[in-house]
């Protein structure tokens, strides 16, 4: 999207796009019809700008709500670990959680 000259007649508004991978150049016009053409793609352009930069902010929002819902889980992770220690279990092999077995006694004596 710019104004170019050509030659000696005013200037020209012209547009670039992508059609199949190449870029064509796009003549709209000069005079009224080319700054109506202008503004009108001035105005996509802005709107563009502030979707993507709402899209940003929500993003970082969703980012920043992720952090604290890792950080909740890690809370919760710690607490059912202590809990469940604290209960006589064990994680087997970074599964499940066991039951630890008591110890075995055999006339009076523990077993080792």
């Amino acid at each position: 999207m710019a104004w170019e000259m050509r030659g000696r007649h005013g200037p020209y508004y012209t547009r670039s796009r992508k059609v199949g991978g190449r870029v064509i150049r796009e003549y709209v016009g000069g005079g009224p019809l080319g700054q109506l053409a202008a503004r009108m793609d001035a105005e996509e352009r802005a709107e563009r700008h502030a979707k993507a930069e709402e899209l940003r902010a929500e993003l970082a929002r969703l980012d920043e709500l992720g952090d604290i819902t890792d950080a909740v889980c890690k809370m919760a992770d710690g607490l059912l670990r202590t809990t469940l220690e604290a209960a006589g279990y064990h994680q087997h092999k970074r599964g499940e959680w066991r039951r630890r077995r008591e110890k075995r006694t055999t006339a009076g004596k523990q077993c080792e």
